[in-house]
C-alpha cells in the first residue's frame, strides 16, 4: 500500500435509490471501474443548487400580465374600441416582463468548461 499514489481512503454511504442510481450512471459512462468514474465526477463533475424562487415570482408577475391582458382584449372585443390607457398599460406590463428577464439572467452563473 504504501507504493500506491492515491493513499486516501473515503467511505460513502448511499440509499438504496442512490446506489441504483450511481450504478446506471457508472454503466452509462463505459469507464473501467468506479474508483476512476467517482474520482473524474470529483474532479470534472458540476452540482448544481438551483434556486427556483425567483422563477416562481417571474410565473406569477407573468399570470397576472396574462389576466391583465384577457381583460383588456374582453373590453376591446365589447366595445369594439382601443383606449389609450389600455395600450398603455399592456406597454407598461411588457416593460415589467422584459425587466424581470433581464434581471434574472443578469444573476445567473456563467458555467466554463
Amino acid at each position: 500500500m504504501e507504493n500506491r499514489v492515491r493513499q486516501n481512503r473515503l467511505t460513502l454511504r448511499l440509499s438504496d435509490d442512490e446506489l441504483y442510481i450511481l450504478e446506471q450512471k457508472f454503466k452509462a459512462s463505459n469507464m473501467k471501474d468506479k474508483s476512476s468514474f467517482l474520482r473524474y465526477l470529483i474532479i470534472y463533475g458540476y452540482v448544481y443548487d438551483i434556486d427556483y424562487s425567483e422563477l416562481r415570482e417571474y410565473n406569477a408577475a407573468l399570470a397576472k400580465i396574462g389576466n391583465n391582458l384577457n381583460q383588456i382584449a374582453k373590453r376591446m372585443n365589447a366595445t369594439g374600441n382601443v383606449y389609450k390607457a389600455d395600450v398603455k398599460e399592456v406597454k407598461e406590463l411588457m416593460q415589467k416582463v422584459w425587466h424581470t428577464q433581464k434581471s434574472m439572467l443578469s444573476r445567473q452563473p456563467s458555467i466554463k468548461q
